[in-house]
């Protein structure tokens, strides 16, 4: 039989997927020919997905650690003891520490809506302190509101009505493959593609136009444009005059610093290509800007994104099919989802730990101290920040830790007790795109393997060992799906309600357009915006430098896994090959290096050993490393995250895991 799924990952394209099962086992997995957005068309890490499903590595059983911890070391428990040992505990937690030394954690392991969200009624209804999920991208989306407010995003299909598409900080050949081949396809058509970057990475290979920056200077390359675009009259005053507010404070107060030559020296461009940029810009009819999340991963990233913002605002680009910005869509009024999350069983705000800042939240001893650790469907000790503070905090004996998850990543290892997770193969769920206004509801293709319990299910299960009466807990993941569909509202008609229940791709339409009128309280784009600490659009400086290291780290994606995903392949492991630190000629030589040596990568956060590649592939003054692996591959025993920090962007609350300064030396034998 073949049915019908969808891709779980943490990928703005949500794949529709054709699954094919022989004796309750998933044999092959194929790319969805009628579906709007995959078009028979998925990336190599879910090919072979069934290899992930089928693993010999998954958990199976419920495990009780009986070594110590980070030892891996663990005894089969049932489940009926498992929720025994972890509701007693907890309930021995909260008399004494209160309810608020209990802290979930979690990400994007899936991003299905009950299964993402299904913890969030349980800790609600617990009282336990509150995660702030902030790791991606939050000052992406600050920037794009503080401009555009509530205005939605274009329809990314227009990129076949754009003469110029720029790839600005998205390395699209690995991670938003069907906006690659979008860009492709328009390039067939006479458009020229354009990639800016950090360094040479696999889309930058693919395009007409590649441009290095300095990691962080972004914003003074779109800044160094404007004041291009504004000295020679580059722009369309008609459009600025009706819609923008804040362009000629923006060319009295900042642009006056911004020249070419000025702001060649930050974004490490020639002053000739700044203009060179901006003129090829403001010269293209319908100019499509796609912003990726690594140019926000800093400790300017909202700004930058507002400086970005400005280049569509005064070019007049909005009046175009196929021009504007393109930050990513946001569906979250096409479903109820506060009928899953439940803010409402909280008796009363509980506070809120950044997860960007796990290590200081173990570490702090202070009330309410953290006593317990849930963490689901995600991997704290290789993807957080400043690696070494979190898994200090994991190694604490009083800290009750307990982990559901597939396999035996890394945090599972410091686990009091780890539960087996499902699939996205073995339960229920409704996902939408963040790349595009496509939704899928997809059941169960196959039984749990083992043990396994979804994510939903566990949750209920833990309601019931702690004696909740609440009805809520005692519904199937389905119940909720159906629920978020119960009523179409303007996202989506009933006809498209009814082919979501039904399991078939739909692609919703945003109630209003993107084009105008804007949703700002001024009702225009607002290059001011008198609520901000900066109203305007303006160089901040990065936090890496002020460090005293030299070289500036960009931990870079890798086209064979995702986050930490993807680790327990060994197929997809021998095409990434061991970890390795990209490094320019002259830095190497400058500290007497050579190809294939081990290095150590150091700076105040910690140090890590990479096998060193020589390359012209990056800049002289950034060093890149790709991709997240399990400690198991490490040489040192710790991953990239030993390197970055738990500093924040300056609006947002999101990760800094680009800014980083590191020094490289050979490593000691």
């Amino acid at each position: 039989m073949r049915y019908r799924s969808v891709c779980p990952y943490d990928c703005p394209d949500a794949c529709g997927l054709l699954v094919t099962v022989e004796n309750d086992r998933a044999i092959k997995i194929e790319a969805d020919p009628h579906h709007p957005i995959t078009q028979g068309f998925i990336c190599g890490k879910m090919r072979q997905y069934q290899q992930t499903v089928h693993s010999p590595q998954r958990l199976t059983r419920p495990l009780l650690r009986t070594g110590p911890k980070g030892s891996g070391r663990f005894t089969p428990i049932s489940w009926d003891e498992a929720v025994q040992r972890i509701c007693s505990r907890w309930q021995e937690i909260i008399p004494q520490y209160g309810a608020e030394s209990i802290l979930p954690y979690s990400y994007a392991g899936t991003m299905g809506l009950v299964q993402r969200n299904s913890g969030h009624p349980f800790f609600h209804k617990l009282g336990a302190s509150r995660l702030a999920r902030t790791i991606c991208t939050p000052a992406k989306d600050y920037g794009w509101k503080a401009v555009m407010g509530d205005t939605p995003a274009l329809d990314p299909a227009e990129r076949s009505k754009s003469d110029l598409i720029i790839l600005w900080g998205l390395n699209a050949a690995a991670t938003s493959i069907h906006s690659m081949a979008a860009s492709q396809a328009a390039r067939k058509q006479g458009a020229q593609v354009w990639a800016i970057d950090t360094y040479q990475t696999p889309t930058c290979q693919a395009v007409d136009r590649a441009i290095i920056v300095k990691p962080g200077s972004d914003s003074a390359l779109a800044l160094g444009m404007l004041q291009v675009m504004v000295a020679e009259g580059l722009l369309d005053q008609a459009f600025i005059r009706d819609n923008v507010i804040g362009f000629e404070e923006l060319c009295d107060q900042v642009l006056p610093d911004c020249r070419p030559e000025q702001m060649a020296a930050i974004c490490g461009l020639p002053a000739d290509t700044i203009r060179d940029l901006a003129r090829a810009y403001a010269a293209a009819k319908a100019p499509l800007i796609q912003v990726g999340g690594g140019l926000t991963r800093y400790g300017n990233g909202a700004m930058t994104v507002r400086c970005i913002a400005a280049l569509p605002a005064v070019s007049g680009a909005w009046q175009r099919p196929g021009a504007g910005l393109f930050c990513g869509t946001s569906t979250g009024a096409a479903f109820p989802l506060q009928l899953v999350t439940r803010e409402d069983f909280m008796a009363g705000p509980t506070r809120i730990v950044n997860m960007n800042q796990l290590g200081a939240a173990l570490n702090n001893l202070n009330d309410p101290k953290v006593m317990s650790l849930y963490v689901y469907h995600s991997n704290p000790a290789v993807i957080a920040p400043d690696q070494n503070a979190v898994i200090k905090g994991l190694e604490r004996e009083d800290l009750f830790t307990v982990v559901h998850e597939r396999f035996m990543t890394d945090t599972a290892r410091y686990a009091d007790l780890v539960l087996p997770a499902t699939s996205s193969l073995e339960h229920p769920d409704l996902y939408r795109s963040y790349g595009s206004y496509q939704a899928q509801r997809c059941s169960r293709v196959i039984p749990p393997v083992g043990e396994a319990k979804s994510n939903w299910d566990t949750f209920c299960l833990l309601a019931e060992g702690l004696g909740w009466g609440e009805p809520f807990f005692r519904q199937s993941a389905d119940d909720l799906i159906d629920q978020l569909l119960a009523e179409p509202n303007g996202w989506r008609d009933a006809a498209i309600t009814e082919q979501l229940r039904q399991g078939e791709p739909v692609l919703m339409t945003p109630p209003t357009s993107p084009r105008g009128p804007w949703l700002t309280p001024s009702g225009k784009i607002e290059l001011r915006n008198e609520r901000e600490s900066q109203p305007l659009p303006c160089l901040l400086p990065t936090h890496a430098e002020a460090d005293r290291f030299p070289l500036r780290l960009q931990p870079g994606v890798s086209l064979y896994s995702l986050n930490s995903s993807f680790n327990e392949r060994d197929d997809l492991l021998q095409k990434r090959g061991e970890p390795t630190l990209l490094i320019h000629p002259a830095d190497a030589a400058a500290r007497q290096l050579c190809d294939e040596q081990s290095v150590s990568v150091y700076n105040g956060f910690g140090l890590i050993e990479l096998a060193l590649q020589v390359t012209e592939q990056v800049p002289a003054g950034t060093v890149v490393s790709e991709g997240v692996y399990w400690l198991d591959r490490s040489q040192s025993g710790r991953g990239i995250n030993a390197l970055t920090s738990q500093r924040l962007t300056d609006c947002g609350e999101g990760s800094t895991l680009y800014d980083v300064a590191v020094e490289v030396a050979a490593a000691k034998k």
